[in-house]
């Protein structure tokens, strides 16, 4: 359990996580939703997933990481009581905001390698932002 509060004991963890709680993704689309670089967040990820809160799997040339439905089932409580507090962090809404319209938009991986600046532009054309 320590480990487990460790590896959320920073903010930008915290938000890895709560995209995470969304759906699956890849590292990149992780990159662009928080505006991290790609070494910031793999180095998030796998602490992380040394607590065993996160998963990855790897397809072809990309990683996919989602929340691990063995935490999920262990930690109910504690991830309920972290998505409430979430919903009163604006950072957090922000990102949960960037990420449905990434969704809305239909992008993925390869637009991301193919004009990440038009894509992060694109997610950030959000009311409240």
């Amino acid at each position: 359990m320590v480990e487990i509060f460790k590896a959320l004991a920073d903010e930008n963890r915290i938000r890895v996580f709560n995209i995470l709680l969304q759906g699956e993704l890849c590292v990149c689309e992780i990159e662009v939703m928080l505006d991290l670089s790609q070494s910031n967040v793999s180095k998030h990820l796998s602490k992380l997933k040394s607590a065993g809160i996160i998963e990855r799997q790897k397809d072809a040339q990309w990683v996919h990481y989602k929340v691990s439905d063995t935490f999920k089932n262990q930690y109910t409580e504690l991830i309920n009581g972290l998505e409430s507090g979430l919903l009163l962090n604006k950072e957090a809404m922000n990102d949960l905001k960037r990420l449905q319209k990434y969704r809305q938009e239909s992008f993925n991986c390869q637009i991301i390698n193919k004009d990440r600046d038009f894509v992060i532009v694109k997610i950030n054309e959000v009311e409240g932002l």
